[in-house]
């Protein structure tokens, strides 16, 4: 039985795995912007779904609440308010893609050595129990441990807002 579940549970997340890669690929190489940012909240989905499959429905349904439902929203509001140029984005030629992709390359090659020099000697134990935390221990740990992060973040988004209702203002 247990197994079975096992494979369940990796067929899962390799198809959610799958679609997540796809959609962030097509953020960043779709020429429309709108799209771009509906292509993130498929992204974002698959994030919840991953949370979901690691047993972690609270943090699901917080990324759903905050990075879906107001991150993502913020975004459109900011291109609906900045008069973004709607449909296709003008292309930025073959010298500027050159110069990302050997870009993007070199990062996901340091990332690689780095991730396999930190975790080639660590042996992981699944065999304990798990660590559950309640909604009320997730709270309590926000709003006493991370209080300052959790200020500093709202401020930053309160000041994302105005920043885009300013360039909005017409003058």
């Amino acid at each position: 039985m247990f197994g079975a579940l096992m494979v369940a549970e990796n067929i899962a997340f390799y198809l959610i795995a799958a679609v997540m890669v796809g959609a962030a690929l097509r953020v960043v190489t779709t020429k429309d912007i709108v799209h771009a940012a509906l292509y993130l909240v498929l992204v974002l989905s698959g994030v919840a779904a991953l949370y979901i499959l690691l047993a972690a429905e609270f943090i699901a349904i917080t990324q759903v609440l905050v990075y879906i439902g107001a991150i993502v929203v913020l975004f459109l509001f900011g291109i609906m308010l900045t008069r973004a140029p709607g449909g296709k984005l003008d292309d930025s030629g073959t010298e500027q893609r050159i110069i990302g992709g050997t870009i993007a390359a070199l990062l996901a090659g340091v990332m690689g050595f780095v991730l396999y020099k930190a975790f080639t000697d660590v042996q992981f134990d699944f065999s304990g129990p798990d660590v559950v935390q309640t909604t009320d221990q997730v709270a309590n740990s926000i709003f006493s441990t991370y209080l300052v992060p959790f200020e500093a973040i709202s401020v930053l988004l309160l000041a994302a807002l105005i920043g885009a209702v300013v360039l909005a203002r017409r003058d």
